[in-house]
């Protein structure tokens, strides 16, 4: 592939169908932290940015969260979708800065701390043997991504909050067209008022189930959020609904991006296949590797509070940047052979659970669950193939395999 220019370059990152094509994404990646890794893009639809390239340049930024701020733009969207997103007035958990977010992630902080992982561990262990059980039913052909990764991480989290089951089906098609909104097999519709509408399902069905857990409180993660205060005050409809959205979407998107791309790097590494299967003890490094390889949220943003620069360039207050995680998980001057798929990478100083006081809440479930279902499956797994080409997801946001067609002998 040609080497792009730097406007080229940093351009992809603006262009949701780069991040279905990895070779196209990782040439501008690899060229922009090579020679402009900071760059000014100017897109049409989207305001201007700062693309920041470079893992040590990303980690700089996430520490500084007073000097870098996650309001008032968090992720890269639209214009237009910036407009309706600040009219719906629903703000979640990436939205906020210390103190407010400090305080408003302590609602379920506890859900996800060591001794609730452990209380968590048999029924994950559980559900990744429904799962691979599943796979072994199938009889061989299977499309992994729709069949296998997008169901285990979504019942994970749905029992989590305490979802009823006959819901999940429809939890899973609320969530792909929020946050799959630029990919045309996932989205409702070609305007905005579609997107919205999804937006407003969401918002009624978690209304429902706040005044549901508030008037019959029981022991699950969406009762401590109807029942939480801040202050002696209760939220609000709108906050509870952005905090059912964030552990909705994040909970399960992100987790089965993993799950699925590291089947693809599996298959396209049968060496590290094998290795993992040899020694078990590399299933915790391997699930880390997975994590890095896929980078399912592929950036966040930042918003400089006043007159800075990164890496020597400057930065006007009010000025956004976006952090390329995808682009900071291939940083050769942090990875070794940062192409290379290793089970066994250590160190693994990834960021593709973020960094700083916004890392990701949910990282010891997710780290969970991968590890879970591919110490259940590769035991039994006796042959795997690639059947079909696999197809991505068109994202500036979260994202990942679409379709992953596959044929496995599980036992």
């Amino acid at each position: 592939m040609a080497v792009p220019g730097i406007e080229d370059a940093a351009r992809v990152l603006a262009d949701p169908s780069a991040y279905a094509d990895d070779a196209r994404l990782h040439s501008a990646l690899t060229h922009l932290r090579a020679t402009a890794p900071v760059s000014r893009v100017e897109e049409p639809h989207y305001r201007p940015f700062w693309a920041i390239t470079k893992h040590e340049d990303i980690m700089a930024v996430s520490r500084n969260n007073t000097l870098f701020t996650n309001y008032p733009r968090p992720v890269l969207i639209k214009s237009v979708q910036e407009e309706t997103d600040i009219a719906s007035q629903v703000k979640t958990l990436i939205h906020m800065d210390d103190p407010e977010h400090k305080v408003v992630r302590a609602i379920a902080g506890d859900w996800f701390r060591p001794k609730a992982m452990k209380a968590m561990k048999a029924r994950v262990a559980e559900l990744a043997t429904i799962y691979v059980d599943k796979m072994r039913a199938m009889d061989g052909d299977c499309d992994f991504v729709q069949e296998v990764a997008v169901n285990y991480p979504l019942y994970v989290i749905m029992s989590l909050l305490g979802v009823p089951e006959s819901d999940f089906p429809l939890m899973l098609k609320l969530t792909q067209e929020l946050l799959g909104s630029d990919e045309p097999e996932y989205h409702r519709g070609a305007t905005e008022e579609d997107r919205t509408m999804a937006l407003l399902e969401m918002f009624e069905y978690f209304n429902a189930v706040t005044a549901s857990r508030r008037e019959h409180p029981t022991d699950d993660l969406a009762s401590t959020i109807a029942n939480a205060t801040i202050d002696g005050e209760p939220l609000s409809d709108i906050e509870t609904v952005g905090y059912y959205l964030i552990i909705a979407t994040a909970g399960h998107d992100t987790t089965s991006a993993t799950i699925s791309g590291g089947m693809q790097a599996l298959i396209e590494n049968p060496d590290e296949r094998a290795r993992l299967v040899a020694d078990p003890g590399l299933m915790a490094s391997a699930a880390e590797e997975m994590i890095r390889w896929t980078t399912p949220v592929k950036a966040f943003m930042r918003t400089a509070t006043q007159d800075t620069e990164v890496r020597g360039v400057p930065i006007t207050q009010g000025e956004s940047l976006l952090l390329s995680y995808v682009s900071g998980n291939r940083d050769e001057d942090v990875f070794e052979d940062p192409f290379r798929f290793d089970v066994g990478r250590s160190p693994n100083n990834h960021v593709a659970f973020g960094y700083g006081v916004h890392f990701c809440l949910g990282a010891a479930l997710a780290r969970m669950e991968v590890s879970s279902f591919y110490s259940e499956l590769l035991p039994r797994l006796r042959s795997v193939e690639l059947t079909g080409y696999p197809e991505l997801i068109e994202t500036t946001f979260v994202g990942g395999l679409k379709h992953l067609p596959i044929r496995a002998s599980v036992v």
